[in-house]
């Protein structure tokens, strides 16, 4: 008889990214839906976002976090 296949069962985590860059923050107006570009720091969306509320009188915005994982098998046996 011939094996065919091989299973391999194994554990896999997920841990924050720090091979890159870091959170990326950005803010979206929750009444038209305009947003801003995204920014390694909250200064840029937040000025865009008074700025938008000075222009429109839109005052809602939703303020977006992206942050980066990376999955990677679990050493030792399982």
């Amino acid at each position: 008889m011939r094996t065919r296949a091989v299973w391999r069962y194994a554990d896999w985590v997920l841990r924050p990214d720090s091979s890159g860059s870091g959170p990326i923050y950005a803010a979206e107006c929750t009444t038209c839906g305009d947003a801003s570009d995204g920014a390694e720091d909250t200064a840029a969306p937040e000025i865009w976002s008074l700025r938008h509320a000075g222009r429109t009188g839109h005052t809602g915005f939703r303020n977006i976090i992206t942050s980066f994982s990376r999955a990677s098998l679990v050493e030792g046996p399982c």
